[in-house]
C-alpha cells in the first residue's frame, strides 16, 4: 500500500481542503476548524428543486465568467463535479469540502450543474447548484470564526457586484429553504470534547445550545452522527439578525465550551489520573500496532490519543499527524492510496497500516517525557 497522500481531483488544487490540518489556529488542541457558509441564490432563475437542468448550466455559467472579475477568487479552479468518479466525489465529501448534496450518493447522481471552485490564494471555495445557487464557504484551522467571517464577507461582496444575489427589502437574501433566509449564514466550529464527555456533563452543554440558539452536529455535519467526541456546534438560527451578530454569538458561545472542556480535564486530571492515563495509553497502543481498525474505532481511540496530546500526557506528539489521519484513513482516500476499491476487511487493514506509519514517523511516544526513533518505522506490511 502507498502513502495516502493529497490526491488530484482534477482540475481541483491537489491539497485542496488541507489548509486547516496544520493545527496552527487558536486552541487547536481543541477546536480543530472553523467553518463559515453563505447561501446565496441568483435573480432571475428558480431556486433549488424547481431549478432544471437548463437553470443550472446558465448559473454555472454566470459563476465562471465572473471569476476573472472577483480577486478573492483569483487563480480559483472549477471543478465540475459531474465528470467525477464516485471516488473522486467520495474524496470532496471526506475533505468537507462539498456536501451529500452536491456530489449525490447512495445511488444518486448529482445535478446537472453541480460545481466545486476553490480559491488558490485564500481558503474559500464555493458549491454551485447544491441546495442553493451558491454556497460560499470558507474553512480554517483552530477557533477563527471572526477571521473566517471577514474573509468569506469580501468574497460574498466581490461576487455579489458580478452576479446579483435574489434579495427581499424585509427578509434579506431568499434561500430554498426558509431555514437560511436573512444572512443565510451558517457558521461552525469542530469540537473535541473527551472530557465533557467522561464527566458525563456533556449531556447539560448540549442542552444548554438550544437554548441561546445554537445547534450541535457530526463530524460530517447535518444528518451525521456524532464519533469519537467531535462536535460540530453551529448557529440555528439566519432570520431577523445580521452576519457579525451571529458570527459574534457563536464565538462566545464556543469560548465557552472550550473552558467547560477545559475546567472538565482539570477534574479528571484531579480525581481520575490513573483512569485517564490509562484510557490514553491504551489508544496511543492500539493505534501504533493494530492490524485492523473500522473508521469509527480509529475515530474512539484517536479521541483518547488527542486528549493525551492535548494534556502533554504523550509527550512530542503533535496534533497535526492526529489531524491527518482524521482524513487521509477515511474509506475514499485509502481507496485511492491503494489504486483499486477495497472490501472491508482490506479497508480496515489499510487503514491500520497507515495509522501505524503516521505514528511511527513521529517517533516512538514514550512515558519518561520524550520520544525515541522507532526501528519498526519501516514496517513492511505498512
Amino acid at each position: 500500500m502507498t502513502d495516502a497522500s493529497p490526491s488530484p481531483l482534477s482540475p481541483a488544487p491537489e491539497d485542496a481542503g488541507l489548509d486547516w490540518l496544520d493545527a496552527s489556529g487558536e486552541h487547536a488542541d481543541i477546536a480543530l476548524s472553523t467553518r463559515v457558509r453563505l447561501a446565496r441564490n441568483l435573480q432571475g432563475f428558480p431556486f433549488g428543486p424547481q431549478a432544471g437542468d437548463p437553470d443550472r448550466g446558465s448559473v454555472l455559467e454566470r459563476v465562471r465568467s465572473a471569476l476573472s472579475r472577483v480577486s478573492s477568487l483569483e487563480g480559483a479552479q472549477v471543478t465540475d463535479v459531474t465528470e467525477l468518479s464516485p471516488r473522486a466525489r467520495r474524496l470532496l465529501l471526506e475533505r468537507r469540502l462539498a456536501s451529500r448534496e452536491l456530489v449525490g450518493g447512495e445511488g444518486r447522481k448529482p445535478h446537472q450543474g453541480a460545481a466545486l471552485v476553490v480559491g488558490t490564494r485564500r481558503p474559500v471555495s464555493i458549491m454551485v447548484n447544491e441546495e442553493d445557487h451558491l454556497r460560499l464557504q470558507t474553512l480554517g484551522s483552530g477557533l477563527g470564526v471572526d477571521e473566517a467571517w471577514h474573509t468569506l464577507d469580501r468574497l460574498d461582496e466581490e461576487l455579489g457586484r458580478e452576479v446579483p444575489y435574489a434579495f427581499h427589502p424585509r427578509y434579506g437574501f431568499l434561500t430554498s429553504c426558509p431555514t437560511n433566509v436573512g444572512s443565510g449564514l451558517r457558521a461552525s466550529v469542530l469540537l473535541h470534547l473527551p472530557a465533557l464527555v467522561l464527566t458525563k456533563e456533556i449531556g447539560k452543554v448540549l442542552q444548554g445550545l438550544a437554548q441561546v440558539g445554537l445547534t450541535f452536529r457530526g463530524l460530517y455535519g447535518e444528518g451525521s452522527e456524532v464519533v469519537g467526541n467531535f462536535f460540530q456546534l453551529s448557529n440555528q438560527t439566519t432570520l431577523g439578525k445580521s452576519e457579525e451578530d451571529l458570527v459574534e454569538h457563536l464565538d462566545r458561545i464556543v469560548r465557552q465550551v472550550i473552558q467547560y472542556e477545559v475546567r472538565a480535564r482539570e477534574v479528571l486530571l484531579r480525581d481520575a489520573a490513573g483512569v485517564t492515563e490509562d484510557k490514553i495509553w491504551r489508544g496511543y497502543g492500539l493505534l501504533r500496532y493494530a492490524r485492523s481498525l473500522s473508521f469509527e474505532e480509529l475515530m474512539n481511540l484517536l479521541s483518547g490519543v488527542r486528549l493525551g496530546a492535548s494534556l502533554k500526557l504523550l509527550p512530542g506528539l503533535r496534533v497535526y499527524p492526529l489531524n491527518k489521519i482524521m482524513i487521509f484513513a477515511q474509506p475514499a482516500h485509502l481507496a485511492e492510496a491503494a489504486g483499486r476499491e477495497l472490501s472491508q476487511s482490506e479497508e480496515d487493514a489499510h487503514r491500520a497500516a497507515y495509522v501505524r506509519r503516521i505514528l511511527a514517523s513521529e517517533g516512538e511516544v514514550t512515558s519518561d517525557g520524550g520520544a525515541s526513533q522507532d526501528p519498526s518505522s519501516t514496517d513492511p506490511t505498512g
